[in-house]
């Protein structure tokens, strides 16, 4: 699990033909299809280059990548600013594949982090072709959150980059009014709102409330399943969301009703599930999101 693919074997000599086929579709369809990212913490045991080749092999548009290092437990520092190296690799992947950078993270409101932090990943994005960037807030303060989620949009403007704020059930900034009422302080134009399906039913937010906020607010959204059943028990809320996600339709989250509320927007399977990955290898755990997305998508018409 996590092993760098061959380049004989990757594809790393074209792009696969059903991403090229799909991409067509896209530019010139009448009709496009959804537009998927594979979310790193789908595969958090893969550094990017490996990522990008995996999501080309899978079928995938997108990568969302986490080069912002968090310091969690288990999970590497793939930031790109201060290693020459990995950007290297990183780079030729994304040429060699035609897989785009969407999104990268985590850019957190959080005591103790100063926003001009991340800059550097911020110009780096961009370069890569870079479209948004992840942020949350983990903290209480509202003075506060509101003032640095502001700096960090007007940080990331100068780059052609959205801040998109997810609200998290475990963090400061836990549900979409809280989320809702930060955009509309701020006031940044590329501020915007990432509903990821998995907090946004952990919360008990009700879908209805999305179709009256400013359609420019969404850029993309951040999509999985997961049990029905809302775990009272901190610890087993952060293990759900952390390693045992599940693929749309396996689960009891009315993703259907989340996002028709919603525009058409890519969406980032982010959809950690340790167990499986083990079982399975990153690459078919990758493709298996992927598929049961566009099989749940197919089935239903707003999609």
């Amino acid at each position: 699990m996590g092993q760098l693919l061959s380049k004989d074997s990757g594809p790393a000599a074209g792009m696969p033909p059903a991403l090229a086929r799909r991409r067509t579709d896209v530019a010139g369809s009448r009709n496009p299809e959804p537009e998927f990212s594979l979310a790193h913490l789908t595969v958090m045991g893969c550094a990017p280059p490996e990522m990008i080749y995996l999501a080309a092999r899978a079928g995938y548009d997108y990568v969302s990548v986490r080069t912002i290092f968090m310091g969690l437990p288990g999970e590497q520092n793939y930031g790109l600013s201060a290693n020459p190296d990995l950007l290297a690799k990183t780079k030729r992947a994304l040429d060699a594949t035609g897989v785009r950078l969407h999104d990268i993270e985590l850019a957190r409101v959080k005591e103790g982090i100063d926003p001009k932090s991340y800059v550097p990943e911020f110009e780096i994005a961009a370069k890569l072709g870079a479209r948004a960037v992840l942020s949350s807030i983990w903290t209480t303060d509202r003075a506060f959150y509101v003032d640095k989620f502001a700096e960090i949009c007007d940080l990331a403007k100068p780059f052609g980059l959205t801040v998109d704020l997810e609200a998290v059930p475990i963090a400061g900034v836990h549900d979409l009014a809280g989320a809702v009422d930060v955009l509309r302080t701020v006031r940044r134009d590329n501020a915007g709102l990432m509903v990821d399906t998995h907090h946004f039913h952990r919360a008990r937010d009700n879908a209805a409330d999305l179709a009256a906020l400013p359609r420019e607010w969404f850029h993309f959204a951040q999509i999985c399943d997961a049990p029905g059943e809302i775990p009272t028990d901190h610890d087993e809320m952060v293990r759900v969301l952390r390693e045992a996600r599940l693929y749309l339709g396996e689960g009891g989250i009315d993703i259907a009703d989340i996002l028709s509320r919603m525009p058409r927007v890519p969406y980032s399977i982010e959809l950690p599930h340790l167990e499986r990955a083990r079982e399975f290898g990153y690459a078919e755990h990758a493709a298996r999101c992927l598929e049961s997305a566009r099989a749940y998508m197919k089935a239903h018409a707003w999609a």
